[in-house]
C-alpha cells in the first residue's frame, strides 16, 4: 500500500462500514485490472542488501524515480517512502525490508498491463544502473538472514515489527523477506463478489503451486517449493488464511464486515503520527476501547479503510478483490498471474466453471491444499489425482474466458499471456524446480548465480 488513507468522516454505525465495501460494485464496462508486484533490491557488487540511507541507497533510488517520473513523493516523518502518480495512475512503495513495489494503475486490458510493467522496469533499471543496484525476481530473499536485511523507515512497520512475534513465528520473515505479485479485480454486486471470492479462495493454493518460486533461504534449499506460501501459515492467524466465513450461507458485505471488526487493529493515524492499536479489535475501538495513550479516540472511515488494508486473507475484500497467493517471478509470470484471474473471474462462463470445479471441495480439502501446497506444489496428491490436474483445468477455464473477452492488440488476444503457465504444466516443472536443478547442477551448490540469472 503506497499511502495510508486520511478520511475524517465519522463512523456512525456498522452499516456504514459494510456500505463502504458495497460501494465498490460497478458495471462490467467499468471493471479494471490492477497488478502489483514487489522486487528484492540488491547491490551487484557482492550481491549485498541495499540500505535505506546512503548515496546509493533505497532513498536515492526513490528520489531518482521521482525525478524521472515526476510522481508526487510520499513522506513519513520526513523520510521519502513512496511515490504516487497524481494523474490517478500507479504508485511506488517500500515493503519493510526494502522490497520495491509497483502498484499499477487500473487498466482495461492485459496488453496494457504488460506495457505498464515493461515501462516501469525500464525506468527503474535506468535509475538503478548508476547506483549499482539490481532486482531479484523471486518470492523470497534467497541469501541474507533476517538480521542482515535492511529496515525501512515506515511508522506502520515499526508497530507491526513489534507485534508480529506475539502472534506467530514467521511474521517477521513475511514482512522483511517475501516478495509477491497480486492482481486486483472488480465485482458488480454482492452476489458477484461472493461468487468470485469463493472461487478464488478455493483456487488460491493452486495458483500458489503454479507460481512457486521461493526454494532458497539463507543461501541453501529450504525444503519448500514456495517458502513464501509456508510463511503465511504462521503469520498472525487472526487476520490470515482461507476465510472460512466466506463459504457460509450468510456471507456478504456485512459478514465480512463482522469478521474484520473482530480482528485486532495495527494502528490509527492522528495528525500524521501512527499510534499502536494492537491491543484492541476494531469493534472494541468503536465501543470506546481505545488505549489511554490515544488522545483522539473518535473512529473515522479513514481508520476503517486503513484497518481493511492490514487484513491478510488469501483473497482480500476492499472495494475490489485482491488475489494474494503468488510468489513474484519474471515479467512474463507477473502478467500471467493477472491473466489467470482475469480469465477466470471476468467471464461468466469461466467463473461458473471455476465454481463447479470447486463445488465438491470440503473445508478439509481447502485446508489440505493450503497446508501442503508450499512443500509439494503441483505434485501434491488431491482428490484422486494431483494439484497439477486441477491447475490444468484452472488454466483451461481461464483461457476460455480470455478468448471470449476477445481483447486483441497487434493481432494477439489475451490468451498469449497464459503461455508461461502452459509451459509449466507441459513440463511439470515449476520455477522452483528449475532453480533447484540449477543449484544442484550448473551452480555447483552456490546461491550466487541466482543474482545474475534471476533478475529483471
Amino acid at each position: 500500500m503506497a499511502r495510508d488513507t486520511a478520511d475524517h468522516t465519522l463512523i456512525e454505525n456498522r452499516d456504514q462500514l459494510a456500505a463502504y465495501l458495497e460501494s465498490g460494485s460497478k458495471p462490467e464496462a467499468e471493471w479494471r485490472i490492477g497488478t502489483e508486484h514487489e522486487k528484492i533490491v540488491f547491490y551487484r557488487d557482492g550481491n549485498r542488501p541495499v540500505p535505506y540511507e546512503g548515496t546509493a541507497g533505497i532513498r536515492a533510488l526513490l528520489e531518482g524515480m521521482q525525478a524521472l517520473t515526476g510522481w508526487e513523493p510520499i513522506h513519513d516523518e520526513g523520510a521519502i517512502i513512496g511515490l504516487a502518480d497524481a494523474a490517478g495512475g500507479g504508485a511506488i512503495s517500500l515493503e519493510p525490508g526494502g522490497q520495491f513495489e509497483l502498484s499499477g494503475a487500473p487498466l482495461s486490458s492485459l496488453h496494457q498491463t504488460r506495457d505498464e510493467l515493461a515501462g516501469h522496469l525500464a525506468q527503474v533499471k535506468q535509475v538503478a544502473e548508476p547506483l549499482g543496484i539490481d532486482f531479484l525476481a523471486l518470492g523470497f530473499s534467497p541469501k541474507w538472514t533476517r538480521a542482515e536485511t535492511p529496515v525501512m523507515p515506515k511508522s506502520r512497520y515499526r508497530i507491526m515489527t513489534n507485534h508480529m512475534p506475539r502472534v506467530g513465528s514467521l511474521g517477521l520473515d513475511m514482512m522483511y523477506r517475501t516478495c509477491t505479485v497480486q492482481v486486483n479485480l472488480d465485482f458488480k454486486s454482492e452476489a458477484d463478489m461472493r461468487d468470485k471470492l469463493r472461487a478464488s479462495l478455493a483456487l488460491q493454493p493452486i495458483a500458489t503451486a503454479l507460481f512457486a518460486n521461493s526454494p532458497f533461504t539463507d543461501g541453501r534449499p529450504n525444503g519448500f517449493q514456495t517458502f513464501r506460501g509456508e510463511i503465511w501459515k504462521d503469520t498472525d492467524t487472526a487476520r490470515t488464511g482461507g476465510l472460512l466465513c466466506a463459504f457460509g450461507d450468510d456471507f456478504g458485505f456485512e459478514r465480512y464486515t463482522d469478521w474484520a471488526l473482530d480482528v485486532p487493529m495495527y494502528f490509527v493515524v492522528r495528525d500524521g503520527r501512527y499510534h499502536d492499536m494492537t491491543s484492541v479489535t476494531f469493534r472494541q475501538f468503536l465501543e470506546g476501547g481505545a488505549p489511554d495513550t490515544l488522545r483522539d479516540k473518535t473512529p473515522t472511515m479513514g481508520d476503517w479503510k486503513n484497518h481493511l488494508s492490514t487484513l491478510f486473507p488469501d483473497v482480500r475484500l476492499k472495494t475490489f478483490l485482491e488475489m494474494r497467493g503468488a510468489d513474484c517471478g519474471s515479467p512474463e509470470m507477473i502478467v500471467a498471474l493477472s491473466a489467470l484471474w482475469v480469465g477466470l473471474l471476468y467471464d461468466c462462463a469461466a467463473l461458473d466453471g471455476a465454481l463447479q470445479l470447486v463445488s465438491g471441495w470440503s473445508a478439509e480439502d481447502r485446508l489440505l491444499l493450503r497446508n501442503d501446497v508450499p512443500k509439494a506444489a503441483l505434485a501434491l496428491p488431491f482428490r484422486g489425482g494431483a494439484v497439477r490436474d486441477v491447475a490444468r483445468e484452472m488454466v483451461e477455464l481461464a483461457k476460455g474466458g480470455l478468448q471470449r473477452r476477445a481483447v486483441v492488440a497487434n493481432g494477439e488476444d489475451e490468451t498469449t499471456f497464459l503461455a508461461p503457465l502452459e509451459e509449466i504444466l507441459s513440463s511439470d516443472r515449476t520455477d522452483s524446480d528449475r532453480l533447484l536443478g540449477r543449484f544442484s547442477g550448473a551452480w555447483g551448490g552456490s546461491i550466487e548465480p541466482v543474482f545474475t540469472e534471476n533478475t529483471y
